[in-house]
């Protein structure tokens, strides 16, 4: 297995490739390019540039990023390299971030619920409390 080429097995061993993952479409301008992939197929980063608004130099900085991320791929053709999309990685990136947000989903109802129970016996609280005017400030 390559360096710095995660596999979807090597991303379940190491715990830095899901921080690579997220690092990598984080950024929308890599979204972008790997949509662009997606949907076009193979391409230069020169050709990828002339579709965005960011520079050759921006674009191939973007693709090493996601390469090491595991998402797209380099093949050498001549004095160019050609980057395609892994579909494989990015439908597996695509579970792992449907699966992450799932959880998170679930964290914040259990959050939610929480914190409608403090407001409840908050409110309740004062409720039961008599109430007596406000006082004035301090130095009045």
């Amino acid at each position: 297995m390559p360096p710095g080429r995660p596999d979807a097995e090597r991303r379940e061993q190491e715990p830095g490739a899901d921080d690579e993952l997220w690092a990598a479409v984080a950024e929308p301008s890599r979204r972008r390019v790997l949509g662009l992939l997606l949907t076009d197929g193979e391409a230069t980063p020169t050709r990828l540039a002339a579709r965005l608004p960011v520079t050759r130099q921006a674009v191939a900085k973007h693709l090493a990023v996601l390469t090491r991320a595991g998402l797209v791929q380099g093949r050498r053709q001549g004095r160019e390299v050609r980057y395609s999309a892994r579909p494989e990685q990015v439908s597996a990136a695509a579970r792992a971030m449907a699966d992450a947000a799932a959880q998170m989903a679930r964290a914040a109802a259990q959050w939610d619920r929480r914190l409608a129970a403090v407001k409840q016996r908050a409110e309740a609280q004062h409720r039961a409390r008599p109430h007596s005017p406000p006082r004035p400030p301090a130095g009045e």
